[in-house]
């Protein structure tokens, strides 16, 4: 008997998003799907419900992936990928293991055999860059920065500079920490320094502005709990 395979399935950016912003193939691979990992069952439950499959979501197998998930962990788990059955990675927002803690099961299939199919669909981190006017060539995603306020701003400082040589520097943070970062940032950076901001992406409230640090500080904006990707950079 074969293995099944391990499909990458992509989500909304968005809770304002619906099926249509979801590819067709990526919909016909979950109405054929039994099996999942998942950060949080809830919202993957409510992911797949919206798309309107036929599924009956009670008949679903979750399977719990977080940040303390362990290798070890991971073997009962893959039973059905031996048994020839498939399984699917859900991302909580845009595409699986960018931000997500779902490259420890990517790394796993990899390592035993298992075929791995990403599936098209919408990242945050592409899509704030393309929309920024930066280098899209030569670039580097961070993820998110230290939290204490003097390891920040060395790391900010560390990002302006590396920009201003024409490298491309993204990273994020948790929504609810949005205004402390722009506020931080505004502090540190010098007034000619590029900065883009794009939050909401593909969603009802989408914000997307490059501009100089200065002409920011007199910018009134609402990103206060909204999902947001901050990038420095330089225009060509």
């Amino acid at each position: 008997m074969s293995n099944g395979k391990l499909f990458l399935i992509p989500t909304y950016l968005s809770s304002g998003n619906d099926a249509s912003f979801i590819a067709p193939m990526v919909v016909d691979v979950i109405t054929n799907c039994s099996y999942y990992f998942v950060e949080n069952v809830r919202t993957a439950r409510r992911f797949i419900s919206s798309l309107k499959t036929g599924l009956v979501i009670e008949e679903l197998n979750f399977s719990l992936l977080d940040k303390k998930s362990a290798r070890d962990d991971f073997y009962p788990l893959f039973e059905p990928l031996k048994n020839g059955d498939d399984m699917a990675l859900i991302a909580e927002a845009g595409l699986p293991c960018l931000a997500d803690p779902g490259n420890a099961v990517v790394t796993f299939a990899h390592q035993t055999g298992i075929q791995v199919v990403p599936l098209p669909g919408a990242s945050s981190v592409q899509m704030a860059l393309t929309a920024s006017g930066f280098n899209g060539q030569q670039f580097t995603f961070h993820g998110y920065l230290p939290i204490a306020k003097n390891p920040r701003k060395q790391k900010i400082r560390e990002l302006e500079s590396a920009a201003q040589a024409g490298y491309s520097q993204l990273f994020m943070e948790t929504p609810y920490r949005n205004r402390q970062m722009f506020k931080t940032i505004l502090e540190t950076c010098r007034p000619d320094s590029l900065l883009s901001i794009a939050s909401d992406i593909s969603g009802p409230n989408e914000f997307i502005l490059t501009q100089s640090i200065q002409k920011w500080k007199t910018t009134n904006i609402q990103i206060h709990k909204i999902p947001a990707i901050f990038s420095f950079g330089q225009f060509p």
